[in-house]
């Protein structure tokens, strides 16, 4: 006779009350900030097409052709590669915005869940963004701890998303900073065509990081809204702060 298997940890009756972490629903705002990430991926994609161009028109200058033809490419393609970039910085601020909000609340639902989770003070959850150097980061560490309180009761998860999209987050930015400044100083046809194709690489690399932004994104809302109806049943009755 075979012994009874021992029951899984159960959560609390209710999570835990933290002065100033109540929970709220993400759902909404990560709704939001999953379609705006998709519409960053989409001028990121865009910018991509135009990196192409741009890369297409250096080349052939710098191997020798000239002409009206020639021009006229080129006052099209600087054209198609400044609305690129205005579509590339309006999106950013516009997802940088209601991804913060997302972020914020993530974070307060985790303190209600596991105050215990966190090392960092809740400010840095924005101001970790726009310190210098830090900003490598404790944006990182501040998802990671959210995370790890979001997880529902008794199961195990790793951090392979959150890390992937923090890695291609750090190479988009550092290599769209090189590639910035190399083409500042590309004074020559070849040279410009040599920056654009390390533009087109940190767009590419922006288009795979925004991906995994909205997974990451996703995942994390799933789990605090599951883990806090989970605490709800438990407690057989409502949190009106979840809503």
């Amino acid at each position: 006779m075979t012994s009874p298997m021992p029951a899984p940890s159960a959560p609390p009756p209710a999570p835990p009350f933290v002065p100033g972490a109540v929970l709220r629903s993400p759902v909404g705002l990560g709704r939001a900030t999953a379609a705006l990430l998709g519409l960053a991926i989409a001028a990121d994609l865009f910018a991509c097409a135009a990196d192409v161009q741009e890369m297409n028109v250096a080349g052939d200058i710098a191997d020798g052709a000239r002409g009206d033809d020639v021009l006229h490419r080129v006052h099209q393609v600087d054209a198609l590669y400044t609305v690129a970039g205005h579509a590339q910085t309006w999106t950013l601020i516009a997802t940088a915005v209601v991804y913060l909000c997302w972020l914020w609340r993530v974070r307060v639902n985790a303190e209600a869940f596991d105050r215990s989770a966190h090392s960092m003070r809740r400010g840095w959850v924005i101001g970790g963004w726009f310190c210098p150097v830090v900003h490598l980061w404790f944006p990182r560490r501040i998802v990671l701890e959210t995370w790890d309180a979001s997880v529902p009761w008794g199961a195990r998860t790793g951090h392979g998303w959150v890390n992937a999209w923090w890695t291609l987050w750090i190479v988009d930015l550092l290599t769209g900073y090189v590639a910035n400044v190399t083409m500042e100083h590309a004074h020559t046809a070849r040279l410009l065509r040599n920056a654009v194709e390390q533009m087109l690489f940190s767009d590419a690399v922006g288009v795979a990081a925004g991906v995994l932004a909205i997974v990451v994104v996703v995942r994390l809302t799933r789990m605090q809204h599951r883990k806090a109806l989970a605490g709800q049943a438990l407690a057989q009755a409502p949190a009106p702060a979840f809503g």
